[in-house]
């Protein structure tokens, strides 16, 4: 099979490496979409390696037992290679499993655990299946593009009526304002970038503040100066972190998304005098799939709206320079174009 491999600083080829096999509940997926994600910070450092992607959605093309998941199904595979038996996998939160299992050498294969691939190998368990009517595309939303602020909006249980601030609009942060508009609230965003700005009041934002000095002022300004009911951080930027904190109204609730450094905290005037909730939401929970799927299937003009490009897995180079241009929403590659 063929994988995206990283040579040099901004370098990248095509290579070579032999087709996985499925073994135990591990199942081989024939990767149809392969949403792009944070990868290309690799490729600009020239981070060398051929292991690259934990998104993907695709067709079941091989199994080596009976289990969840038949030859022929379309899939969503979810990231992560949890034990499936720990506490935290049991109860649905499989992202924060400290017991991984190694793939490769469960089923002896030689690759495989990338997504930037032809085919990948996936516990059947984490493979959701895509209702009819959601295209792969679509459906592989349910990964990075819609997932860590769709779990954001179910940990802060965000309804009509709530207000919530996203920082930083890009394809993550776009994807949390279809999530918080989906669950019937009222989006303001804080982004710098045109044209990213642009997309959110498309996908549904009803303001988009630009960033620095003057911004938490606006934000007040456009809550009748109550500040807003929950937030979500995507940029990682302690001046944004700091800015939600601040723009949250008393007993307000926040969700740290964005991978970041490191943000102080005031204990008494932000955490004790304020009543603050700060949540840390890396994905979502499996036991809100259901939802999930309702969500994409409800979405689709929004979705074809947040996807802005598409690329053969050969073009991935093109792809990577428009990320780093900060031109686009969420990039989805197909390797069989």
């Amino acid at each position: 099979m063929r994988v995206v491999a990283i040579t040099g600083p901004k370098t990248c080829e095509l290579v070579e490496k032999p087709d996985p096999h499925a073994g135990e509940d591990i199942v081989v997926v024939k990767v149809r979409a392969i949403p792009m994600c944070t990868e290309y910070k690799a490729y600009v450092r020239g981070g060398q390696s051929d292991c690259l992607g934990h998104e993907a959605a695709g067709e079941v093309v091989e199994i080596a037992q009976p289990g969840k998941v038949a030859v022929g199904d379309r899939v969503v595979v979810m990231p992560h290679s949890p034990c499936g038996k720990c506490a935290h996998c049991l109860a649905g939160e499989y992202i924060h499993c400290e017991s991984v299992v190694d793939p490769l050498a469960i089923t002896g294969s030689e690759a495989g655990t990338a997504t930037y691939a032809e085919f990948c190998l996936k516990q059947d368990w984490l493979l959701l299946p895509i209702p009819d009517g959601i295209s792969i595309d679509h459906a592989s939303m349910a990964c990075c593009g819609l997932g860590p602020t769709f779990g954001a909006m179910q940990r802060m249980n965000v309804g009509a009526g709530d207000t919530v601030l996203i920082t930083g609009l890009g394809p993550v942060g776009l994807g949390g304002v279809i999530a918080a508009t989906w669950q019937g609230a009222l989006v303001i965003g804080v982004e710098s970038n045109a044209t990213r700005a642009d997309l959110a009041r498309t996908l549904g934002a009803s303001d988009v503040v630009e960033p620095g000095d003057g911004a938490l002022e606006t934000v007040f300004g456009l809550t009748g100066g109550a500040g807003v009911d929950k937030a979500v951080d995507c940029s990682g930027a302690p001046p944004a972190q700091r800015l939600i904190i601040d723009a949250l109204r008393r007993r307000g609730q926040m969700c740290f998304v964005g991978e970041g450094g490191d943000l102080t905290v005031t204990v008494s005037r932000d955490m004790i005098r304020k009543g603050l909730t700060l949540h840390g939401q890396w994905h979502w929970n499996l036991a809100d799939t259901p939802k999930m799927m309702q969500l994409i299937a409800e979405s689709g003009d929004k979705l074809d709206a947040l996807i802005t490009h598409t690329f053969p897995m050969e073009q991935v180079q093109d792809a990577w320079e428009l990320q780093t241009a900060g031109r686009c929403g969420k990039i989805v590659l197909h390797p069989w174009e």
